[in-house]
């Protein structure tokens, strides 16, 4: 049955109302995946054919999507981004909203909804404060069929070669694709999700199997030249092999 609901989130991070306002707005590759800008404007475009509500630089943006799609799992999806300076500007606040309508499976749609916001958060929170304006080449895909299963996300952290143990903050040699090892930290690690940066790059590993899909991944790097469609192709051997395909 069709329901509402709001996932809201507050939080202040070391960077300018402007760097927090271009990443929300032009710079998603960063930090979530790449998507098209919005047109700057109240009632213009959106992202995936979204209006846009509420256009004030650099404070307020909001983007509404009805009708998502006959297949989706939703029917209204609406994204609401309100930015304040703080310190003199050197800072700003953010609150985050996502409001709309689930059609099916509610508890679990918003459980996955709500978990996902919070990684994806942190993750603006490490670009804004460790590569932020940087050009990112991004990659994202999914593990194979065996990643699905219930325990299955514990498999990445033993790929990894971190122990039960490893928690948020830990410098850590992670085992990457084709033997090659990196010097990463440890940004963020829960049951659902592990996020790793290095000096060039935020790798994160989503556990997408709680919610009966595949473990996930996404490669946001911005070293100068980087190859998104080589970290694919190298990553998506790592993952595949992680389960045995």
């Amino acid at each position: 049955m069709s329901k509402e609901f709001e996932i809201a989130r507050e939080f202040e991070v070391d960077a300018t109302p402007d760097q927090v306002w271009d990443a929300v707005t032009s710079g998603t590759g960063g930090w979530l995946w790449p998507m098209e800008p919005p047109e700057p404007r109240e009632g213009g475009r959106g992202p995936w054919g979204s209006t846009v509500t509420a256009w004030d630089p650099p404070h307020k943006y909001t983007n509404r999507l009805e009708g998502v799609d006959e297949n989706s799992a939703q029917t209204l999806n609406q994204l609401d981004y309100t930015v304040e300076p703080r310190d003199g500007g050197r800072r700003a606040w953010v609150r985050y909203v996502h409001s709309g309508i689930f059609v099916d499976d509610w508890d679990n749609q918003y459980d996955g909804a709500s978990r996902h916001t919070d990684f994806y958060l942190h993750t603006l929170r490490e670009y804004l404060t460790r590569f932020a304006a940087r050009p990112a080449a991004f990659a994202t895909f999914d593990g194979p069929d065996a990643s699905r299963a219930a325990d299955a996300f514990a498999a990445v952290g033993r790929a990894l070669g971190l122990a039960d143990d490893t928690a948020e903050g830990a410098r850590v040699r992670a085992q990457g694709p084709d033997g090659q090892v990196l010097d990463a930290v440890v940004d963020y690690r829960n049951p659902y999700f592990i996020g790793l940066r290095t000096d060039d790059a935020l790798i994160r590993f989503f556990g997408r199997n709680h919610w009966g899909a595949p473990v996930g991944m996404s490669i946001h790097d911005f070293a100068p030249g980087a190859d998104a469609k080589g970290n694919e192709a190298a990553w998506q051997g790592w993952l595949n092999q992680a389960f045995g395909a």
